[in-house]
């Protein structure tokens, strides 16, 4: 007993401070409970030699990430990138799968095991790229829709090996088509079976549930559906994963289902995590070490094919060029379903867990590149495709024409203000370093140069000496004040206007010569002010007053705000984040009787006072402050809570 609580808990801390570690690395948790299985593991520190039991609690893993994935699956969504998911996904699974059978083949492998190993390598990693996409918000994204529809496929075959698997694995099968008939007849039955208790008796029982007013009743119910639906399959003799996939799917149509979804992650979740770690064990080190520069090559191979099939099949389906490449890349890696498959290989005993490790190693290996190759997608397509591209070299503005304006970047923004620029009469030019984009705005008779405009030789073909304008678009502040220093050097006399998220970086960027900044935060605010001091019948010469005014004044008004509980500690600049904090004087507060310049508060400003229910903006240094004043206070958190205790305090 001694020896199993301190194994778990073993098992337990390294696998927390490995998972916090790789998120602050940027790196998929996956890779850390992997980690943490290698040391556990027999071919690690050996706290762990008999991996039979370990795996057959880890297979509730499968179990409950089966069943959330059916709840997350969207039968109007699948319908929606039909063409993606039944077009690109099953070429895709099929040809990938073909081509390790045959190389593994020549190699000579077992055809079972050739099998396992193409069925696992054709999945991607749906958990990795999917939260990468929703990190980025690219998800909507031409390359997102893509990826998604694709991703879409592989789950539903890889539902179809886990059932397959166990069938295949037996030997001495004489009658294996027969077998995988009845196997597909008992997979329908199963599926016509819950569907018709999903639709009628499960809403109902989560209903009787739920009056119950009682959260772990909830939980438990939701527990039991999952576990019954996987006894069921297991009873029928097919695979345990099947059954929770249909009754997650089920309940997907449900209004029950973020509900069971958010009680169940936290198991799911826990399992996984040691579904993955048992998945570790079977690394073998010594073989890495012995074998590694044919798992680098096996690793790069499989990344290159699968990203080149991939954007070939899309293309064929008639997606842009960018598009094709980026999906491609971005779906390259090995997932995790191959883990699931080589688990339950060795399970069945159809796979040597050398075997296994070789297999594991190589998916690992690729779904470490994946955050950063996701990341740095829209580079590597651009770079990729830039020699086959033809990018016009002449500058798009006669040397004839004066005083036009500068577009830098030519996303929406851009193209909103070409718009009317246009409307307007004024001629304008844009730079933009998407090729895609180009090629399009290009084809429709506008002007746009390609490059980064942060380069004296791009400003200068764009016409930047005889230009009376130049507007950044697009929001990176480091990028505009790079622009900021090259426009300088090249026309000093000429206006910046600059767009920003936020007040940030608006010292730093007025400073570099940007005639006017423009928070959209902020804009965004004062649009709304107009229009709710408009609703309320305020006379329009004095809204427009007063915009002008906190333009004027540089937003000082709107700058900072009352922040929660999440605070953050510095800003995207990585400057001490500023924040407004209110301080009421008490009867034995210091400060009553000085005057705001005696109280000598170090970068911290008072913006208001208010007394006797009245506000007073930008108080005079020589205010005297009383007893039961409101002081609001503007500063950086450590300053604001030094002027609060001197204050107050002394």
């Amino acid at each position: 007993m001694h020896e199993a609580l301190t194994l778990i808990v073993v098992l337990l801390g390294s696998a927390v401070a490995a998972v916090v570690l790789f998120r602050r690395l940027g790196m998929p948790p996956i890779l850390a409970y992997l980690l943490c299985g290698l040391a556990a593991g027999p071919f690690g520190f050996g706290w762990i030699t008999n991996l039979e039991g370990i795996q057959h609690l880890a297979e509730f893993g499968i179990v409950f990430l089966l069943f959330t994935l059916g709840l997350e699956f969207s039968i109007p969504r699948l319908l929606t990138l039909r063409r993606v998911v039944f077009g690109a996904g099953p070429l895709q699974v099929v040809l990938t799968g073909l081509a390790v059978f045959a190389v593994m083949r020549l190699l000579g492998f077992s055809t079972l095991t050739s099998g396992i190993t193409g069925c696992a390598l054709s999945l991607s990693s749906t958990a990795i790229v999917i939260r990468e996409l929703i990190g980025r918000g690219a998800v909507n994204t031409g390359y997102g829709r893509s990826s998604t529809g694709i991703l879409l496929f592989q789950d539903l075959a890889a539902v179809l090996m886990l059932v397959l698997l166990p069938l295949f694995s037996q030997e001495g099968n004489d009658h294996l088509l027969s077998m995988t008939a009845l196997t597909l007849g008992k997979s329908l039955l199963l599926f016509v079976g819950i569907f018709v208790v999903g639709k009628w008796i499960l809403p109902r029982l989560l209903e009787e549930t739920g009056r119950t007013r009682s959260d772990e009743v909830f939980v438990m119910t939701a527990l039991l559906l999952a576990l019954v639906a996987a006894w069921v399959t297991h009873w029928l003799g097919l695979s345990m994963a099947l059954g929770a996939f249909l009754a997650g799917m089920m309940l997907g149509e449900s209004h029950f289902r973020h509900q069971i979804e958010a009680d169940l992650r936290p198991f799911r979740d826990l399992l996984l995590g040691l579904f993955f770690i048992s998945v570790g064990m079977l690394v073998d080190p010594d073989l890495f070490a012995a074998k590694w520069h044919w798992i680098i090559l096996a690793a790069l191979s499989i990344m290159l094919f699968k990203g080149l099939l991939i954007m070939v099949l899309l293309k064929l389906l008639g997606e842009r060029t960018e598009v094709s490449l980026r999906s491609g890349i971005v779906l390259s890696q090995c997932g995790e379903f191959g883990f699931v498959l080589v688990a339950l290989a060795v399970s069945h005993e159809v796979m040597t867990p050398g075997k296994a490790g070789l297999l594991v190693s190589i998916t690992v290996l690729t779904m470490s590149v994946t955050p950063a190759l996701i990341q740095n997608s829209g580079r590597l397509t651009r770079a990729l495709l830039r020699p086959w591209l033809s990018i016009p070299e002449d500058s798009p503005v006669s040397k004839d024409i004066q005083g036009h304006v500068i577009l830098c970047g030519y996303g929406r923004v851009g193209q909103n203000l070409m718009r009317y620029l246009g409307s307007f009469h004024h001629q304008a030019i844009a730079i933009d370093l998407d090729l895609v984009r180009l090629q399009e705005a290009s084809a429709a008779g506008e002007k746009i140069l390609y490059g980064d405009a942060s380069r004296k030789d791009i400003l200068e073909r764009a016409g930047i000496e005889r230009a009376r304008l130049l507007v950044v678009t697009f929001d990176n502040a480091r990028l505009a004040e790079r622009i900021l220093h090259t426009v300088r050097d090249i026309n000093p006399a000429i206006r910046v206007l600059v767009r920003t998220r936020d007040e940030t970086h608006l010292e730093s960027l007025t400073e570099a010569g940007a005639a006017e900044v423009v928070p959209e935060v902020l804009e965004a605010s004062l649009m709304l002010v107009a229009h709710a001091l408009m609703m309320l019948d305020v006379p329009f010469e004095r809204v427009l007053a007063t915009l002008r005014k906190t333009r004027r004044e540089r937003y000082r008004m709107l700058q900072g705000y009352y922040h929660g509980d999440s605070f953050p500690s510095t800003d995207s600049a990585g400057n001490p984040y500023r924040l407004l904090h209110a301080v009421t004087l008490t009867g034995k507060a210091r400060a009553i009787g000085q005057s705001i310049a005696q109280c000598s508060l170090k970068d911290v400003e008072i913006r208001e006072i208010k007394r006797d229910g009245q506000g007073s903006d930008n108080p005079d240094p020589e205010t005297r402050l009383q007893q039961d004043d409101t002081l609001i206070l503007y500063g950086p958190l450590e300053a604001v809570e030094a002027a609060e205790i001197k204050l107050l305090g002394g």
